[in-house]
């Protein structure tokens, strides 16, 4: 049936914030609804926190609002924008609990809109457990037995009938938070009570362990005439025990029987039929028994999932914007497929002729004494996607996309025999666990073996062990000897140069020379939804080792751009952002765009972002193997963050021709040295610093810059290793660190500006003109990352004659750095002295959150400065005005790890960002508090503890302003003693050091309703730490700034005069 005619607008809700557990899989899959349905000549009405999506830009949908995605907004956007209809299913589970909140609170009926792509049944069917149980029951699905839960007696009854081990899945959350499995009593308490504490509902499922059983996904998409398609099987390469997010997962499924693909396929559609989803995308899991081949269905989403990404990325498939149609009354026979140009239906279900390998990115470094083990609730922050011909090949070009320093299958095993702890690292899922699979095989071990260890699959540990067996074959090669078909058959299998070149002690260079000689060169395959069955008129590429090659460069002019690869905590969504804007602006100058990323959940790997999108790892092999066969006349490497800056240098060597700010001036900002010298000439100031190069040195020369020091390894994005240091000892403990992260580059040594305000100014030049993008004034002070600040557009307490002073300084730096595009610095102002801390001439994460705040597309702009368009030509003159407050406010976290310290310093932790806007800062910024998903006490008992150097006239005016509201204020004896002193009540408690009763018994208790403690030196540091971890697992809000919680305070007379306001109204 043709689309409907009675619903004219449709409010879209987006998932808000990246997390873990949620990250930018929805933001491409939110965009494609918006502009699917914006097509079909809807008027298209969004609400997203995110300022870093794509999804988020004024053009993408008609009516943008940047606001928390909580009922309470909605429920004022749908008084206002008065929609016909509501789709759920794009904004993961933040979307879909959102919309079922609206629906239970009677919202949807009073302003009588309906809900489109999945009703509140379907989704309350799904997302019940129970009910679940119940639905599959009746259709003679197998499930897990199991058991719902409400409290800790009735978890002891469902545990007593089932037994150890046993899983626990809190209902309604992301990611399995809070979930786990329990192999005792005393796990078994802890996970339940975090898990009952964790669900919205209070409610959490009990069930039969599934561990070592193998799990697999089916990607269905169903209409409402019960058209039926499978998009994907997807097979996870770990069994059950570790969250599908943190899995390498391989698709199509490789290991199961026909018959069991047939009975999965048909489950996967009854389950469909039963749920009620007859409007869009699903994603269904199953588990079957090795041993006798019992299946059972996990778990379904009524919605566009993690998993609908990869398959629409492994496919070709683009089931978001299937699926938004679908709910507008299409079906699946009259839809067309763009990637065959139309030649087939959306009916026609894809086939590949190629195996894709996911592989997820972590950061546990970012926080130490995490848990790194990985569990049923997810950890991974980012993931990276190949595809090859064959598995071997996909999952080692996966393996050197994740950019970890490991090139193939790196040993991390040292030792000459099998002990103990070895089989452990062998059995225990991790992040390293493939690459103790590898040595598993160098020492012997067989396919049995470790099949016993690990309950992986014999066919995947069969093709690691050839790999692994393959090594050794190539070590006993010589450059010069090493035949033409030996080394052919070795990059079939996947095989890098650099591979190679360690495995046959020479180095990469003389690889790639010997195998051009021998005419051994990539060619491109396309990915086409129906392996090459009809032709497409899509350009969606991967590289393989075979004869034919698919590619078909065209001789247009085009500029080739470098994504960003895996997201990872300090390079994110937003530089995918920026990458996406560069393809936009090319395209808009005449070029053809031709994109190289790895990331299926990014919308630069979107089959029509692009003119040209090749899906590769972001190394200089495979790099430069597309710049041979493109040959663009230009180069965009300033856009992705770190990852193309790293080949800078290798492919300046090579002869690409890199446009923009060049190579050199990315140097001298980054080379501390030469950077000191440009500043020294410029007359301008910066903290004093120094260079070390070893611990002796290190410790001379912090007598010359003087305590407090901020430290790092040069060259690292995110504040990757940065620490503050008070004396020799910490300092010399960090030189013993630091060393192993920063590849022999020296170690740099700041003076650390204490009490002052950080700067963010993000700019664009052509080379003659600077046009200041904005100035944003961070709310934390210097010391913690710019990228875990809040902050403000316009600055909110900085004078006119500051900030002037720093739009000079600024184009000053620019025009010295000789910069063609984006540049950001980083300023700190002290007694009104203005200190700059480091200039980056390249995208910053900031650009999206300025882009929103401004309405100038910087990104856009600058890529067109970069091929030639002047500021004067593209009508760029005057800096932004300033109508409204934006708040960016970071989102951590650190509920996932709670055994790492949530402190915040100079090293990143926050995985991603929300915005405020409003018509004052105060607005503003506690809009961006809701959105962060901070509750605020109206009113409680508050647990005071700070420095000394924060025992100001400031405190003593939020501790006053905390007895105003009616909070009764605890704290400790220095704090105490300071507040008596200047005639402020409050109750002395005991440090923890201090002996019982202290603070920590209290938030256990809880007592607490919110925490300002803020510390510095790591003694003071590691002794309140067991405050801040108890805060997390009790969930009381804390403070470890004074600024933010100032700024929180200050912001309490707009918690009830919260507006929400349209993006578009303000430009």
């Amino acid at each position: 049936m043709p689309k409907r005619q009675d619903i004219e607008s449709i409010l879209i809700l987006g998932a808000g914030p990246i997390i873990i557990g949620q990250g930018c899989e929805f933001d491409y899959s939110g965009t494609q609804a918006c502009r699917a349905l914006e097509q079909e000549g809807y008027r298209v009405i969004l609400v997203n926190s995110n300022p870093a999506t794509i999804m988020t830009d004024p053009d993408i949908a008609d009516s943008i609002y940047i606001e928390p995605v909580q009922w309470q907004s909605v429920e004022k956007v749908i008084a206002r924008e008065k929609p016909d209809a509501i789709l759920p299913t794009m904004g993961g589970q933040t979307g879909l609990n959102t919309a079922l909140d609206l629906a239970r609170k009677g919202i949807l009926d009073k302003y009588n809109v309906e809900m489109i792509g999945a009703t509140k049944e379907s989704i309350d069917t799904a997302e019940d457990r129970e009910l679940f149980k119940v639905a599959m029951e009746e259709i003679g699905i197998e499930v897990a037995q199991s058991g719902l839960a409400h409290n800790l007696e009735e978890s002891f009854e469902i545990v007593n009938r089932i037994g150890y081990p046993i899983i626990i899945r809190p209902s309604f959350t992301l990611g399995g938070s809070g979930g786990g499995v329990a192999y005792d009593e005393k796990e078994f308490i802890t996970i339940v009570e975090r898990g009952l504490k964790l669900s919205p509902t209070n409610e959490i499922l009990l069930e039969e362990s599934l561990l070592g059983w193998k799990e697999f996904e089916m990607e269905v998409v169903r209409d409402r005439n019960d058209n039926s398609i499978i998009v994907c099987s997807i097979e996870n390469l770990d069994p059950m025990g570790v969250h599908t997010g943190d899995s390498i997962t391989v698709a199509p499924a490789q290991t199961l029987t026909d018959k069991e693909l047939q009975k999965m396929r048909d489950n996967s559609i009854a389950i469909l039929r039963r749920i009620g989803v007859d409007t869009g995308g699903s994603n269904v899991q199953f588990a079957v028994n090795p041993k006798d081949g019992r299946m059972i269905v996990i778990e379904m989403n009524p919605r566009v999932s993690r998993s609908s990404a990869l398959a629409s990325k492994a496919t070709g498939f683009p089931i978001a914007k299937i699926a938004a149609k679908l709910a507008v009354g299409y079906t699946l026979d009259e839809l067309k497929n763009d990637i065959t140009g139309g030649r087939t239906p959306a009916s026609f279900e894809p086939s590949i002729d190629y195996v894709v390998t996911k592989l997820p990115r972590f950061t546990f470094e970012k926080f130490p004494n995490a848990n790194s083990i990985l569990t049923t609730q997810m950890k991974s922050v980012g993931e990276v996607m190949a595809i090859g011909r064959t598995f071997q090949e996909s999952l080692q070009k996966a393996i050197r996309g994740l950019e970890t320093n490991n090139h193939g299958f790196t040993s991390l095993y040292h030792e000459t025999s099998v002990t103990e702890p070895f089989k452990n690292k062998v059995s225990t899922p991790s992040a390293d666990r493939l690459f103790y699979i590898g040595d598993a095989f160098r020492l012997g071990m067989t396919v049995s073996e470790i099949n016993q260890l690990t309950d992986i699959d014999p066919w995947f540990l069969s093709h690691i062990e050839d790999i692994i067996k393959t090594e050794e074959l190539i070590r006993n090669q010589g450059i010069k000897t090493i035949k033409k078909d030996f080394l052919f058959s070795i990059k079939k299998k996947g095989f890098s140069d650099l591979r190679i070149a360690e495995l046959m002690s020479t180095d990469e260079i003389s690889i790639s020379k010997k195998r051009k000689k021998l005419n051994i060169k990539p060619v491109y395959k396309r990915v086409d939804t129906c392996a090459a069955e009809f032709e497409t008129s899509t350009a969606y590429l991967y590289s393989t080792y075979e004869e034919e090659c698919e590619s078909l460069p065209t001789d247009r002019k085009k500029i080739l751009i470098l994504g960003s690869g895996p997201n990872r905590i300090g390079q994110g969504i937003e530089f995918d952002y920026c990458c996406v804007h560069a393809s936009y602006a090319i395209a808009e100058c005449g070029y053809e765009s031709i994109m190289i990323n790895c990331n299926p959940e990014t919308v630069s790997t979107d089959y029509d972002t692009s003119d040209r999108l090749y899906f590769e790892p972001l190394t200089f092999e495979d790099v430069m193997a597309v710049i041979d066969k493109e040959k663009p006349s230009g180069i965009i490497i300033q856009f992705g963050g770190q990852t193309p800056l790293k080949l800078a240098q290798q492919l300046l060597e090579a002869g690409a021709p890199i446009i923009g700010t060049s190579p050199d001036s990315i140097d001298l900002a980054e080379d501390r040295e030469r950077f000191k010298e440009l500043v020294e000439s410029l007359g301008y100031l910066q903290p004093f610093n120094e260079v070390a190069n070893n611990p002796t040195e290190a410790i001379e020369k912090a007598r010359k810059v003087k305590y407090p020091l901020v430290v790092r390894p040069s060259y690292v994005l995110g504040g990757r290793a940065m620490e503050i240091v008070y004396n020799d000892e910490e300092l010399k403990k960090y030189m013993d660190a630091a060393v192993k992260v920063s590849n022999k580059s020296p170690v740099l040594l700041d003076h650390f500006l204490d009490k002052a305000i950080e700067v963010d100014v993000d700019a664009v030049s052509d080379g003659k003109e600077v046009f200041i993008g904005a100035i944003m004034e961070h709310i934390e002070q210097a010391g913690v990352h710019s990228g875990d600040s809040s902050c403000s557009i316009p600055p909110m307490s900085l004078s006119n004659k500051i900030q002037k002073e720093l739009k000079k300084q600024m184009i000053v730096l620019a025009k010295s750095l000789n910069v063609i595009g984006l540049v950001n610095a980083q300023f700190a102002i002290q007694k009104g002295k203005i200190f700059i801390l480091e200039v980056n001439p390249r995208a910053a994460r900031t650009v999206p959150f300025v882009s929103k705040a401004t309405g100038k597309q910087l990104a856009k702009i600058a890529a067109k400065t970069m091929i030639g368009i002047s500021l004067k030509e593209q009508g760029v003159k005057s800096e932004s005005s300033h109508e409204f407050f934006a708040v960016k406010g970071p989102v951590f976290p650190f509920n996932k790890f709670p055994d790492s310290d949530p402190i915040l310093g100079p090293e990143m932790k926050s995985t991603g960002e929300v915005m405020g806007t409003g018509s004052s800062f105060g607005e503003a910024y506690i809009k961006s508090q809701h959105a962060a998903g901070i509750k605020i006490p109206r009113t409680g008992t508050v647990f005071l503890s700070v420095r000394d150097p924060d025992k100001t006239e400031v405190f003593l005016n939020l501790a006053r302003l905390l007895i105003k509201k009616d909070f009764k204020i605890i704290a400790t004896e220095g704090t105490s003693d300071f507040l008596t002193r200047h005639n402020i009540n409050s109750s002395y408690i005991n440090k923890v050091h201090q002996g019982q009763p202290h603070i920590v018994d209290l938030i256990r208790e809880g007592a607490i309703d919110l925490i300002i403690n803020t510390t510095e030196g790591k003694q003071s540091i590691e002794e309140s730490f067991s405050i801040r971890a108890e805060a997390v697992i009790r969930d009381v809000t804390y403070y470890t700034s004074l600024e933010a919680s100032v700024a929180t305070m200050d912001a309490f007379d707009y918690f009830s005069m919260v507006s929400v306001n349209r993006l578009q109204d303000y430009y």
